[in-house]
């Protein structure tokens, strides 16, 4: 029994030693991973990243490896997998020289994510709809910009997150307009209110104030209508009101080319 014992251990032995033999090493496996990402090769760059971190798991080839391999499953529409891996980047390596660049790339991964929710902002039929990608990213950029504001990746996620604040700011108050249209008066003041509370930088505040002065209009509450018809004047002073329809409209919300 021994002998059978020692045998098979043998054999296993061998086997992983040739193997092992195999694998051109670490610095090579990441030379033919990256050179399949440079290709857009990104099912063999993910086999080969994920290999490279299995044989290798220690070391900066396989630190690297997992940002890298972050990086591809993100190109390829694998955004779920991508915030996997660099969550756990994010917590294996605290202190890596490129954590600000895991945190900058979990946010465009949420960010491709909202981009679906924007094409869907202005349907015909508004009903709620989920914005959890859009404050997700918003979150990650807002992480960078606190815990790295020396980070290369700070001027742009501040320009992403006053996107997602304006975009944020304007799902309300598509939101308000539908429950105007309908005469959810309470609930069209309720959000409009909160664009003025959580956005009140954000170019949709003007049409918070709108909707706020028609929605106490209609419920007869006339002095509540005059004082925020008051604030909308003071606030609408040198803003032009964007058209929802115009290529305007949207590079107002789009600080950035």
């Amino acid at each position: 029994m021994i002998l059978i014992v020692a045998s098979a251990l043998l054999i296993l032995s061998a086997c992983s030693q040739e193997k092992r033999d195999n694998d051109p090493g670490a610095e090579a496996m990441y030379e033919q991973a990256k050179a399949a990402l440079d290709a857009r090769r990104y099912e063999q760059a993910i086999r080969l990243y994920q290999r490279l971190t299995t044989l290798y798991p220690f070391g900066r080839h396989a630190e690297q490896a997992q940002l890298d391999l972050a990086y591809v499953q993100y190109r390829s529409n694998r955004g779920e997998a991508a915030i996997t891996t660099l969550d756990r980047f994010i917590r294996t390596y605290p202190t890596h020289p490129n954590v600000d660049y895991a945190w900058y790339l979990k946010g465009l991964v949420h960010y491709a994510d909202s981009l679906g929710f924007l094409r869907r902002l202005f349907p015909d039929q508004i009903i709620d709809r989920d914005q959890t990608s859009l404050r997700l990213a918003f979150n990650d950029f807002q992480e960078l910009t606190q815990r790295y504001p020396q980070s290369r990746y700070v001027a742009d996620a501040r320009q992403r997150m006053v996107f997602l604040r304006n975009t944020m700011a304007e799902y309300e108050i598509t939101v308000a307009r539908y429950y105007f249209r309908r005469g959810v008066y309470l609930g069209a003041i309720n959000r409009a209110e909160y664009v003025l509370e959580m956005y009140p930088n954000a170019p949709a505040k003007v049409d918070a104030l709108e909707i706020m002065t028609d929605a106490y209009s209609e419920l007869e509450l006339d002095e509540l209508a005059s004082d925020t018809r008051q604030v909308l004047e003071m606030n609408a002073q040198g803003a032009s009101k964007p058209d929802p329809e115009s290529e305007g409209f949207f590079k107002k919300l789009w600080p950035f080319n």
